[in-house]
């Protein structure tokens, strides 16, 4: 299991300025949030990719600027527009090569535009097919305000999909959709390949790790007891903490739980 940061906590920075911030600081593993068209070009990305190889950090996953579109895009029965969207987001599989990620984040269909099971889950089988291509992992998201959102679907992704169901377990997105963080990996166990991590209580749902009520050891205690072995990222919004020295100290603290978790 590896601890990392977002480059998503300290937008709206620029990408290169942010990931450069969390390495200076002592981040050394990051996801990547692209943020616009142009941060796709070959040559942005292997700009990115030799900042991290001068840090000697490493890209486990990306996050890709068109999540909002994906409802429209990929589940209106416009058939066209998914062969669109599909080549599209081959442009993303190709950064990840460049940049060594290979875990892509997936939001998908909003709740309130639900569509069939069924049909949900082939479209998010061709797209988890293109990503294979690349040797990319397309892993659901589960987003309050998506039809992602809740257990039940995604016990039933499982069942559809098997080992081609991949998630996300974004613990402030499981609180906000009235989920339990614990009931989701215990229930879906190697299915969660990545997790995105943030402390919750009284003071809002999205706090730096232990300024809330989220007993997050016991809970990377538990993800370690179900196998997995993805990376946890800090993902906090930049209105929730001061400056990169709280990131780097979750960051930190993050780590010495799970060598404490290891070493038991």
């Amino acid at each position: 299991m590896r601890i990392g940061v977002s480059t998503a906590c300290l937008y709206p920075d620029l990408l290169e300025d942010s990931l450069v911030n969390l390495l200076d600081s002592g981040v050394n593993h990051v996801e990547i949030f692209v943020n616009t068209d142009s941060e796709l070009d070959k040559k942005f990305v292997r700009k990115i990719a030799d900042i991290l190889n001068s840090y000697d950090a490493t890209c486990k996953s990306l996050h890709p600027y068109t999540c909002a579109m994906e409802p429209m895009m990929f589940f209106s029965n416009y058939e066209r527009r998914v062969v669109d969207v599909l080549e599209y987001y081959k442009k993303y599989f190709e950064a990840m090569n460049i940049l060594g990620a290979d875990i892509f984040v997936f939001h998908g269909n909003k709740a309130v535009l639900q569509t069939p099971d069924e049909f949900y889950f082939e479209i998010f089988a061709r797209l988890v097919n293109v990503g294979k291509e690349f040797g990319i992992i397309v892993a659901q998201e589960n987003v309050s305000r998506c039809q992602s959102s809740t257990l039940r679907f995604q016990k039933a992704m499982c069942k559809a999909l098997g080992e081609d169901a991949k998630f996300i377990l974004d613990t402030k997105q499981a609180i906000r959709s009235g989920e339990c963080p614990f009931e989701t990996v215990c229930e879906l166990k190697q299915h969660i390949v990545h997790v995105h991590i943030s402390d919750y209580g009284k003071k809002g749902d999205c706090l730096p790790i232990g300024n809330g009520e989220f007993e997050v050891k016991t809970f990377m205690a538990l993800l370690h007891d179900v196998g997995f072995d993805g990376s946890v990222m800090l993902e906090l919004y930049r209105h929730n903490f001061n400056d990169v020295n709280d990131l780097l100290d979750n960051f930190n603290t993050l780590k010495e739980m799970v060598k404490s978790i290891e070493e038991a």
